[in-house]
C-alpha cells in the first residue's frame, strides 16, 4: 500500500562553482562571528560567482535513482555535482535501502510508501541468495522454482516502481512544486523505469547513468544489436560465436523480450496512459533520452555498435587507493614476498553454506598467501592460520595494494572494475544476475577464472587459486594489460560523464545526439514496408511477364493452327 505523503529535506545552499572557488553561503543577514560587518574576500568572491560566465551557473538537476548498489554508482556522481555548484533534489521511497533522507550534497523527496518490493529488502536478498545455492544443486523443479522467483520478485519491483511514479503524479501539490523548481535536468537509472516517466512527464531533458534497461544491457534499446556477435543477458556466451551459441544467444534474447513485453511494460502501461497519453510506452519513453552515461569499457565488455548520444565511462567509481586502517596494514605486510589474496562476496552475501566454507577454507590454508576473507557466518573448522575473516574490508584500498596478488570475487560489475583499475587477477564465483556475464568477459579477456560455488571441491579450487596467482601463467599479465589500457585515455571517465551532463544541460538537452528511430513502428524500423513494396513490385512484375508470355504463346498456338488449316 502507498500513501500520498512526502517529505522534503535541504542541505546547505551553495552557490555555483566559479574560478576554482566554492563558497558555501550562509542564511541571508547572518553575519560571521569574528566581524560586524561582510568580509570583504566574501563579498569579492560573491561578485565574481555572480559574473561568471553561463558554462559554470549552478544547475537544478531532479535525481531519480534506483536503490542498492546502483546508488553506490549514482551517488558518486551526484557529489561531484554537488562540488561543481548544482543543486541536487533526490526522490527517494521512505523504504529506501541504501539512499539517506538527509545529506549534505542533496536534499530529498521521500515519498512515503507501506511496503517495499522485496529487492529493497537486506534480509530477503541475502536469503534469496542462499535459496539461489541451495537450488542451483537440486532437481530440474527446483531450476524452475528458482526463476520463477526471480521473475517473480522482479514483476514486484517494476510494480513498486510503477505505483511509486504513480503516487508521485497524483499528487498535484508535489507535481506543481516539481514544475515551479524548474529542473535544468532528469538524471535517473532505467533499470527501473519510474525516473524516465516522470522525467517524460515533467518535460525534462534526461540522462541516464546506465548499464542495464528493464529487461537488457542498455545498448539494446537503441543500437544495431546483431544477435551474431553482440550476447546478450543470460547467455553466458562470448562474442566469437559457435552455431550453436547463436542459438542459445537468440532463444535468450526472445525470452528476455517476452518477458518485457508480457511482465514489464504492461506495468508501467496504465501510467503512461492515464498521464502521458494512449500513444505513449516505458521503451518509447527510455529510447527517447538525451543521453546515456553508459558504464561500460570496451576493454572489458564486448565491441559492438553504438550511437552519438552514448557516453562511455566504465569503472568512474574507481579511485587510488588510499592507505589501509593499521591493524590491515600490519597483515597484509605480514604477507611477505607471497602477498595477499582478497575475498569478498559483495555487500548482500557475507557467508556461504557451512559446508561451501569449508571447501573455501581448506582451499586458502594450503596457499603460501595470506588471505582476507569478508566472512560474517561461522568460522569453518577448517580455517588456516593465513586467513583472517573480517566483517567490513576496504575493497579498493585493498585491491590498489602492491601486495594484493588475487581477487575472489562474486563477479559484480563494481568488484570487477576496481579489480582492472588496479590490476588484479580474479577467480569468480558468481551467484545471481549479470555476474556470470561479467565473468565469462573476464574469462575471455584471460584475466580470472570461473568455478561454480555450488560444486566446489577443496583439490579443484586450490588448483583455480594456484592458476591465478601464478605469474607464470596469463593471469596476472592480461589484468595488467587491461589495466593499462583503461586508465590510458584523454580524460576520465568520470570528468567525461560530468562534462556532458552539463552540456545537457547548457543546451537543454541533446535531440541532435539522438536517433529518431525509437519514434518509428517496428515495421518501418526494419524497412519491412520497404520490402514488401518491391517484393510486391517483383511479383507483379513477374506475374505481368508471366501473363503476357501466356498470351503470346496462346496467340501463337492460334496463329499457328490457323496456317496448318
Amino acid at each position: 500500500m502507498l500513501h500520498t505523503a512526502y517529505h522534503r529535506s535541504f542541505p546547505a545552499l551553495l552557490l555555483p562553482a566559479c574560478c576554482k572557488t566554492r563558497v558555501v553561503m550562509a542564511p541571508f543577514g547572518a553575519i560571521p562571528p569574528h566581524s560586524s560587518r561582510p568580509d570583504g574576500l566574501f563579498l569579492l568572491l560573491f561578485t565574481l560567482c555572480v559574473l561568471c560566465g553561463e558554462e559554470s551557473h549552478a544547475r537544478r538537476i531532479l535525481v531519480y535513482p534506483v536503490d542498492g548498489s546502483h546508488w553506490l554508482n549514482m551517488n558518486v556522481l551526484l557529489r561531484e555535482l554537488h562540488q561543481r555548484g548544482h543543486a541536487l533534489t533526490v526522490i527517494r521511497s521512505s523504504t529506501s535501502w541504501y539512499i539517506p533522507q538527509n545529506a549534505p550534497h542533496f536534499s530529498s523527496i521521500t515519498v512515503s510508501l507501506i511496503h517495499a518490493s522485496r529487492v529493497e529488502d537486506p534480509g530477503y536478498m541475502a536469503g534469496f541468495l542462499q535459496r539461489n545455492l541451495d537450488l542451483r544443486e537440486g532437481s530440474v523443479w527446483a531450476f524452475i522454482v528458482l526463476h520463477w522467483e526471480v521473475l517473480t520478485m522482479l514483476s514486484e519491483a517494476h510494480q513498486s516502481s510503477a505505483e511509486m511514479v504513480r503516487l508521485i503524479l497524483e499528487n498535484a501539490t508535489l507535481v506543481e512544486e516539481l514544475r515551479d523548481t524548474r529542473f535544468d535536468l532528469m538524471l535517473t537509472d532505467p533499470g527501473f523505469a519510474g525516473g524516465a516517466v516522470l522525467g517524460r512527464y515533467l518535460g525534462l531533458p534526461m540522462v541516464f547513468n546506465v548499464r542495464w534497461i528493464t529487461n537488457a544491457d542498455g545498448h539494446f534499446a537503441i543500437a544495431p544489436s546483431p544477435l551474431s556477435y553482440v550476447p546478450t543477458i543470460g547467455s553466458f556466451v562470448s562474442d566469437r560465436m559457435t552455431f550453436a551459441n547463436r542459438l542459445k544467444n537468440l532463444l535468450h534474447y526472445g525470452i528476455g523480450v517476452y518477458l518485457d513485453l508480457v511482465l514489464t511494460r504492461p506495468l508501467y502501461q496504465g501510467v503512461c496512459e492515464e498521464f502521458l497519453g494512449p500513444d505513449t510506452n516505458v521503451y518509447q519513453i527510455i529510447q527517447g533520452a538525451d543521453l546515456w552515461l553508459m558504464r561500460v569499457d570496451f576493454v572489458f565488455e564486448f565491441p559492438r555498435p553504438t550511437m552519438p548520444n552514448v557516453v562511455y565511462m566504465g569503472g568512474f567509481q574507481c579511485r587510488p587507493a588510499q592507505p589501509l586502517p593499521p591493524e590491515l596494514e600490519e597483515f597484509v605486510q605480514s604477507s611477505g614476498e607471497h602477498g595477499v589474496v582478497l575475498m569478498s562476496l559483495g555487500t548482500l552475501l557475507g557467508g556461504l553454506q557451512p559446508q561451501i566454507s569449508e571447501v573455501i577454507a581448506s582451499a586458502f590454508a594450503r596457499l603460501p598467501q595470506k588471505v582476507l576473507w569478508r566472512h560474517l557466518g561461522a568460522k569453518p573448522s577448517t580455517l588456516g592460520n593465513n586467513t583472517l575473516l573480517v566483517d567490513w574490508l576496504p575493497q579498493n584500498d585493498l585491491l590498489g595494494h602492491p601486495k594484493t596478488r588475487a581477487f575472489v570475487t562474486h563477479g559484480g560489475t563494481n568488484g570487477i572494475y576496481e579489480a582492472i583499475y588496479h590490476g588484479v587477477p580474479v577467480l569468480g564465483l558468481p551467484l545471481i544476475f549479470d555476474q556470470m556475464d561479467n565473468m565469462v568477459r573476464m574469462e575471455a579477456r584471460g584475466a580470472g577464472i570461473t568455478l561454480d560455488v555450488t560444486l566446489l571441491e577443496v583439490d579443484s579450487l586450490t588448483q583455480a587459486l594456484r592458476d591465478v596467482l601464478d605469474e607464470q601463467k596469463p593471469y596476472r599479465e592480461n589484468m595488467r594489460r587491461m589495466s593499462r589500457l583503461h586508465r590510458d585515455r584523454p580524460i576520465e571517465p568520470l570528468d567525461s560523464g560530468l562534462f556532458w551532463i552539463e552540456y545537457v544541460m547548457r543546451h537543454g538537452g541533446a535531440a541532435h545526439l539522438r536517433t529518431e528511430s525509437y519514434r518509428m513502428p517496428w515495421y518501418a524500423y526494419h524497412n519491412l514496408d520497404v520490402l514488401a513494396l518491391l517484393l510486391g513490385s517483383a511479383m507483379a512484375l513477374l506475374l505481368l511477364i508471366s501473363v503476357t508470355c501466356r498470351c503470346l504463346f496462346q496467340r501463337l498456338c492460334r496463329v499457328r493452327k490457323v496456317k496448318q488449316q
